[in-house]
Order: structure tokens, then sequence, then C-alpha cells
């Protein structure tokens, strides 16, 4: 990371002056009282301050993208950051994530704000000047954008913590992309010591205005399952198939039915995507090979949904085998659970984010069939999924895409978005 000067917060008789000295905010005197009697225009004000910094952190970031488990300098970027706020933290945990932990002046509950650091192996074809020094890598999804929003979340709600009646525990996250790291975490204890009580999540949206924010109620992301099949034939030559068994047609067979489970297994108000991402068979264009192997997913938004999802997979898979003379070996996993927004959490957290940007700014928005982990962290406790709009004026950006560029200004608003709801839960 570049050495910039450490971030200042300016008093509230310092904004606006021309040529007036910028002081390291001491967490005492009007400063404080600023932020706790004045909440949504001293948290506009301090989040401002330290906007520029927060962008130059999520440059060097995305200049220098790790995938998961790998993110080591990001990982060091945010202890460096934490280090320098003065916030206990722990490194190493679940491999590469980092917990910080900001304790309140009262006794009250834990509040775990969660944020993702991994990288994507797409290869960026933005042309910005701060684009991926490493071939293959990019931050296509904005967790470069999270990490530094969590950072400021940090440095806010650590000047409101002699008001706030608990603390909060700050999980920066590795692999999320390959929906790994959160249950990596969970077993090193970041559910534990001090026990968390509540969960707020967050991911930007290039769906939406940058300024704006979304919600949904109950379930909000889908469960995520990894299906892999290998079909096992007979090899022989390409201009005789009566003397093989192809395994490569009987892969066609199969992609097809499997999508007779949307449309005939469930109901149509229910949900349910099965896409084949991956399939791999055969070397020469004339030989008929042994096996063609098959990977794909299974999203659902209901249990009962996803449980006859993988009854219908297995059923098809035998009937293959039977139908074409193939072997047919599964592997059906099941992944991350259903995101469900818990409707105290949700009502709760919201009512803070209107409260700071108004009600036009925050809608209600549609579930969506893409997965996170952070599902695993609202199995087990109340938990809140906020979306922040990224969008630039005049794009329509996508993610995962190599030329993904979300508007920088969403930090700051989610910065301010995120600090209110946890201070708000934490009154």
């Amino acid at each position: 990371m570049s050495e910039a000067a450490p971030a200042r917060i300016l008093l509230a008789d310092e904004q606006g002056k021309p040529g007036a000295p910028r002081r390291q905010q001491d967490h005492t005197g009007d400063a404080r009282m600023r932020l706790i009697n004045d909440t949504d225009a001293a948290i506009r004000e301090a989040t401002a301050a330290i906007e520029a910094r927060l962008i130059a952190v999520r440059r060097d970031i995305h200049a220098h993208p790790e995938l998961a488990f790998e993110e080591v300098r990001t990982a060091g970027i945010v202890a460096a950051e934490l280090d320098r706020l003065g916030i206990p933290h722990e490194d190493g945990i679940g491999g590469t994530g980092v917990v910080g932990m900001i304790r309140g002046g009262r006794p009250g509950p834990v509040v775990a704000i969660r944020a993702d650091m991994d990288a994507l192996p797409i290869h960026e074809e933005t042309g910005l000047g701060f684009a991926s020094g490493t071939a293959g890598k990019m931050h296509a999804c904005g967790h470069d954008v999270h990490t530094a929003t969590l950072l400021g979340v940090a440095a806010l709600l650590k000047d409101l913590a002699p008001s706030l009646a608990g603390s909060v525990k700050l999980v920066f996250q590795p692999a999320e992309e390959t929906l790994s790291g959160m249950a990596a975490m969970i077993e090193d204890g970041v559910m534990d010591n001090p026990s968390v009580d509540y969960a707020l999540g967050f991911h930007n949206h290039p769906d939406m205005p940058v300024g704006t924010f979304g919600y949904v109620p109950g379930a909000s992301l889908a469960a995520s399952d990894a299906i892999d099949i290998v079909l096992r034939g007979k090899s022989g030559h390409a201009a005789h198939p009566e003397g093989a068994v192809d395994p490569i047609v009987a892969a066609a067979t199969l992609i097809s039915q499997l999508q007779t489970v949307v449309s005939r297994e469930t109901g149509a108000l229910h949900p349910i995507v099965v896409t084949i991402g991956a399939i791999h068979g055969g070397s020469a264009r004339n030989i008929i090979p042994d096996t063609c192997s098959l990977s794909g997913t299974v999203r659902t938004l209901h249990d009962p949904v996803r449980d006859r999802a993988e009854a219908a997979i297995r059923r098809l898979c035998e009937g293959i085998s039977t139908g074409m003379r193939v072997g047919c070996d599964l592997s059906y996993v099941r992944g991350v659970p259903v995101l469900r927004n818990d409707a105290q959490m949700l009502e709760r957290s919201v009512a803070a984010v209107r409260r700071q940007f108004g009600e036009a700014a925050v809608t209600e928005r549609t579930p969506s069939l893409g997965a996170e982990d952070f599902a695993l962290m609202a199995a087990r406790v109340p938990s809140f999924h906020l979306r922040v709009g990224s969008s630039q004026p005049g794009r329509q950006d996508k993610l995962h895409n190599s030329g993904y560029q979300p508007d920088e200004a969403c930090i700051g608003y989610g910065v301010q978005a995120l600090a209110r709801a946890a201070a708000d839960l934490l009154q």
C-alpha cells in the first residue's frame, strides 16, 4: 500500500474553512459529542474526511488482486489500517482472514460486520490506471470496495464506541468466491470469544444507482449446491459408434434432461436454476472417449425445492445409466444455505439507513439466485444483508465481468449506511 498520510476526521467546527488545520481525532471533546448528538450529519462529515484515503486503499487492493485463501497482502493492508486506528485485531483467522474488535462504552450485544477480500480468476480489461497488475486475476466483484468500506466503518465506529451499548466485531473474510471462507472462519471461532449476537453483511450492486440501497425480506440469496458427474462409456472409432458406448452423447442427453428439473419437477413460483458450467470429454475428433465429465451448480430459495432437485438429479443419473449403457458417477455436495434476512434485523437496519439517507434512498428488491457464504453467519444469528448501489451513470456494468467498474462513491455511501445501522442497533 502506498505511504499515504493517516486519515484524519475533521472536527465539526473545522468543516468548510479554507486553510483550516486538520487534526487527528483525539476521541474526546466536541468531535465525539458531535458524533453522538448529531449522528447523521456527523457520519456524513466524518466519512467525507476519510473518503479519499479509502478510495486510495481500494485502488491499491484492486491493483494487487489475490484469489481465495491467497489474500496475504490484502490482509496485511487491513491489519495495518486497524493498527493505525488503534483497533485490536487477530490475523490468520480462517487462513487469511482478519478480525478486529471495537468495544463499546456500555455492556451489550456483539454485532459482526463482514466484508470479503478475495478476487476472481478473470483477466482485467478496464484499462484503468490502477488496473490489476497480475494477469488472470481481477477484483471483478467489488470485494476491494467491500474491504475499503469496512475499514471506513471501523474508523467511524471507533469514534462512536463510547456511546455504544455493545461491541462491534469487524470480519474481513477470505475466499467468498469459492463459498468456503466463512466456513473456515467459523471453524476458527469467528462467531465466538466474544459470541456474536447479530450480523450485518453487504454487497455492491451495479444494477442500482450509486447512492441508493436495497433490501429483500426473507430469502434474499440462494442455496448453492455443486454437482460433478462422470459418465463412463467404452472408447472406439468415431466411424464405428456401434462398437463403442459414447459418453458424450449420453452427456448431451443428460444435460437436456437436467433442465426438466426446473421445468417439470418444481413449481413455477419456486425459483430454481440448474446450470452445467463445464463439460470435458475426448481429445480427438475421430475417437469416442471412455469418459465425459460434467460440473455444475444448483441454486434454490426454498428448502423443499432443494430436496426435490437433488432427488430428481440422482434419479436422472440412474436413468441415463440404464437408458444409454453408461456408468454414471454423481457427486452432489450441498454448499451454503439460503441467505435469509431476519425480519427484526431488517426492520431496524433499514430504518437506520433511511434515517441517514431518507426514505427514497432505500427500496425493496427481488431475491437473487446468486449465493453468499455470509449465509452461514445468518444461519446462526439474526442477520441482515444490505445491497449498496454502485452503478456509474451511463454504464451498465455486471459483476464477474472483465470490464467491471463500480462507482467508487459507493464506498462512502456504504460506510455511512453500515456505521449508522450498527450504531443504531447498539443504542
